[in-house]
């Protein structure tokens, strides 16, 4: 028979109401409000253009919305304070009072958060786990906000020009640890806090795989999973299947492996739908409390019918069915 890893239930205190993590699977929609996300289908540069998607996306099943001012794509350069609150500020207060659903705010910068925070924003969404801009922790422990702290191996500018981890599953497993720690010595409760593995974010598409493969021992860290993989480029490459015939990265010896120099044949991200969904099944199925989606209503219906089969089999494993 199929074993799936039983998935832990956690709750995280917001301001407004309490989040269960387990019993079913969040899905948290991306409102990208810059001009240069990797994704073009998801940037949204007018406040009432973004207001109007984060309310189509609510409708659509959303149980969070994650707004991001500031692109964190491969190559990319980072944007003022000011500027990143020029693009979040206004939409957030459109939102206000019509949007049912938290809001999370995606930024490394604690200036933003605690704007953000005033604004309405509930989760803080740190690609950096505190390393940018340690005072982000401060605006989580004195407004009891819970964070996400996410794995990523040097910047959005570097992480993707190497050297790459030998173990990448214990290379995450290390660096979200220390995120753990950081937290932990700011004075943010182990309770607040949500772990993600940072697909994409310095790893190598063999390694972004494996992470998936082996998501469930990441649970042994003790905190809900929130795992983004939508529409990013190791499944461009893997559905052009362009990557898998290459020999896997050695671990002997002393170096690391590093980025291919040669160029990798990838499918666009406007193809990356059905490549998504596989992924979003795949890492509830290995223990993800929270997926973070572009394409709402369709990764509902896929995080819908895994639960279904995750139920069905704890149902089995009670003699329930």
């Amino acid at each position: 028979m199929t074993r799936f890893p039983r998935r832990a239930t956690f709750r995280l205190n917001l301001p407004s109401r309490s989040l269960v993590l387990g019993p079913r699977t969040l899905v948290m929609g991306v409102l990208n409000l810059t001009p240069d996300s990797f994704y073009g289908a998801s940037r949204s540069v007018h406040p009432a253009d973004a207001a109007a998607r984060a309310l189509a996306m609510e409708r659509a099943g959303a149980d969070i919305l994650d707004i991001g001012g500031e692109s964190t794509r491969p190559g990319s350069r980072g944007i003022s304070v000011e500027e990143e609150l020029r693009r979040v500020l206004p939409v957030l207060e459109l939102l206000r009072g019509r949007l049912r659903i938290p809001i999370s705010i995606d930024t490394q910068k604690a200036e933003v958060a605690e704007a953000a925070a005033a604004a309405g924003a509930e989760i803080l969404n740190d690609v950096s786990a505190l390393r940018s801009d340690r005072a982000l922790a401060e605006v989580a422990r004195l407004r009891k906000l819970p964070v996400v702290l996410m794995h990523m191996r040097g910047t959005p500018r570097t992480m993707q020009q190497g050297p790459f981890a030998r173990d990448v599953v214990k290379d995450v497993q290390r660096g979200l640890r220390e995120a753990l720690a950081r937290a932990r010595l700011a004075g943010v409760p182990r309770s607040q806090v949500i772990l993600d593995p940072g697909i994409g974010f310095g790893k190598s598409f063999s390694q972004n795989f494996e992470l998936l493969a082996r998501l469930g021992e990441l649970a042994s860290l003790g905190c809900p999973l929130l795992v983004g993989t939508s529409r990013k480029t190791f499944i461009g490459a893997a559905a052009a299947q362009s990557f898998l015939a290459l020999p896997a990265p050695t671990t002997r010896g002393k170096r690391s492996p590093r980025a291919p120099k040669s160029p990798i044949k990838v499918s666009p991200p406007s193809e990356r739908l059905w490549g998504t969904a596989a992924t979003v099944a795949a890492v509830i199925f290995a223990g993800a409390h929270i997926v973070r989606v572009h394409d709402v209503a369709e990764m509902v219906q896929v995080a819908r019918i895994a639960d279904a089969i995750l139920h069905r089999r704890a149902g089995s494993r009670r003699g329930q069915l």
